[in-house]
């Protein structure tokens, strides 16, 4: 029960810290007159409780945990996320295709880099360049489709800032040990929980960040922050914690949970290029869900 507590405790610590961060980050950036729209396009997957909890599991040697925050949060966002969304609300939107071309593409250099089973530094450094080809080329394409961030000055931005990054290292900690020791006691495979239930933890806020603006009609923010936070988790977030620390994956992570998000997020671009005009609707929203589902079966079976 110990373990356990530890392992919720790193999870709430690493969401509250990221969220304070990011919320501080928004008021710094309108303090010093950065434009918004920016802002928005180059943070909007800025995930940094996942970033945290990858590099805290690939630093007590769980690679196959690691790799999960960014591929099972991937399957997650794609299928889980705007499955959730599109359910609460049709997510209406006419997406550009070259957004959804770049998106539909963002994990084929992760993919391409995993086939030998390893991420090295050098993979890494592939990868974050990799990012920055594609955050421009998206930015580029989708221009007017990011909410701009919300009028109002942020109070005592810098020391929230830093009690976010504080957060976020003793959660980060907290998580590792937690899930370390979680899976020694209760011979829970470390792939298998990083790819879904500490995958779907970590990343609870982001159907929240779906969920609001679906309800509020704004189609394009929703999927606009799902697409944004895929190509993170894909290049951005595999990039550096592999440039912090070699990633070794394991064979449930190349021959399951990999394919399964860049098998997702195809599924989502599909099905987006699909309804151009219209986005996702609710039974496109269902459809993402019972993906989803015999995803999770699927892993669980196989564990």
């Amino acid at each position: 029960m110990l373990d356990l507590l530890v392992l919720v405790a790193g999870v709430a610590l690493v969401v509250a810290g990221a969220e304070l961060f990011f919320e501080a980050l928004l008021g710094l950036a309108r303090r010093f007159g950065v434009p918004a729209f920016t802002l928005t396009a180059l943070v909007s997957g800025f995930e940094l409780e996942n970033l945290a909890a990858g590099i805290a599991a690939n630093a007590r040697g769980l690679g196959g945990a690691a790799a999960g925050t960014f591929l099972g949060g991937t399957t997650f966002l794609a299928l889980g996320v705007a499955g959730v969304g599109a359910l609460i609300r049709p997510l209406r939107a006419s997406l550009p295709g070259a957004l959804l071309l770049w998106t539909a593409a963002a994990p084929l250099p992760l993919a391409a880099l995993s086939l030998d089973g390893r991420l090295s530094r050098l993979d890494g450094v592939l990868l974050l360049l990799w990012f920055g080809v594609a955050m421009v080329a998206i930015v580029r394409s989708a221009r007017g489709l990011l909410a701009e961030a919300e009028e109002g000055r942020v109070r005592f931005a810098l020391p929230r800032a830093l009690a976010g990054l504080a957060a976020l290292t003793v959660g980060g900690d907290l998580l590792g040990r937690g899930l370390r020791d979680v899976t020694e006691r209760f011979g829970v495979s470390p792939t298998l929980l990083g790819n879904t239930a500490l995958a779907a933890g970590v990343e609870a806020e982001e159907v929240a960040r779906v969920a609001v603006p679906a309800r509020r009609g704004r189609g394009d923010v929703a999927l606009a922050n799902v697409v944004g936070t895929i190509v993170h988790f894909v290049a951005f977030n595999a990039g550096v914690i592999a440039l912090v620390k070699p990633i070794e994956l394991d064979h449930a992570s190349t021959r399951l949970y990999l394919p399964a998000a860049v098998g997702a997020t195809f599924v989502l671009c599909a099905l987006l290029a699909r309804g151009r005009g219209r986005g996702l609707r609710r039974r496109e929203g269902a459809l993402l869900l019972v993906l989803y589902a015999v995803y999770l079966a699927v892993a669980i079976a196989t564990a």
